[in-house]
């Protein structure tokens, strides 16, 4: 059986990266915008990468630049030297997923996506998963993850049977996916792998809610989630297809 998505999910928007206001004081990712999230009552989308000694790191980017103004892959570091790393403008640490679900204990429901790490979405992957499948096991709140990679979401299904497990979709357009073949982004944006991967729901592009496959899942029952809403207007817009939305940069009802 697929676990459905928890209760909450639907109810409520979710904020993206948690709730940061781009800003040193609460930045993305970071437990200062988890603790934002909460205290209004959010649903929290967050990212893990993998940190060199296997643990799971609530981080967005493959590299450490944007957000930390270092040099390197994440992978590359540890994830002490991670944790000692401060987002740009503030006095945030880089948090780990274990240090994530301590400070949100159930209080709101969380997503988690899985960031690639086989560079084209393909299977060389497994150990990011199995650090997540491991952070999340004695967790009682309502999650669910997801990935871009339908491995990513294939793997949790076995190393974490009981969590509920999603695609996050989008056209998968040429000049994002350069490195994919035209057969393998088709497959993509078709959303072929939906049932292969166990999922239960899809967070799509909201600049490409008519596609047919998420048209296609929405009569056959399956929840969409949609990325990323920045106005009230473009929230409208989603909502005629997406069941809930993903946003940031503007505080929705």
């Amino acid at each position: 059986m697929i676990p459905p998505l928890p209760p909450g999910f639907l109810d409520r928007p979710f904020a993206h990266r948690a709730l940061h206001d781009g800003t040193g004081a609460c930045p993305e990712n970071s437990l200062p915008a988890i603790r934002a999230a909460c205290a209004i009552g959010y649903g929290i989308e967050v990212d893990v990468q993998l940190s060199s000694d296997g643990r799971a790191m609530v981080f967005h980017d493959h590299d450490l630049e944007r957000l930390t103004g270092g040099a390197g892959p994440v992978r590359a570091q540890t994830s002490a030297a991670l944790q000692d790393a401060r987002l740009l403008g503030g006095t945030a640490q880089v948090p780990t997923l274990a240090a994530c679900l301590d400070e949100i204990a159930g209080r709101v429901p969380l997503l988690i996506e899985i960031k690639d790490q086989d560079g084209g979405l393909g299977p060389d992957i497994g150990a990011l998963e199995e650090a997540v499948a491991r952070d999340i096991a004695w967790y009682d709140g309502p999650l669910a993850v997801m990935s871009f990679n339908p491995h990513s979401t294939a793997a949790m299904r076995d190393l974490a049977p009981d969590v509920c497990r999603g695609l996050t979709t989008c056209d998968f357009a040429e000049a994002e996916y350069a490195g994919l073949s035209e057969a393998r982004r088709a497959a993509l944006a078709g959303i072929t792998d939906f049932k292969r991967a166990g999922a239960a729901f899809v967070s799509h592009d909201r600049n490409d809610l008519s596609n047919p496959a998420v048209t296609r899942l929405k009569a056959a029952g399956v929840p969409i989630l949609c990325w990323t809403v920045r106005s009230a207007e473009q929230e409208h817009d989603a909502r005629e297809v997406a069941d809930q939305i993903t946003f940031e940069g503007y505080v929705p009802a």
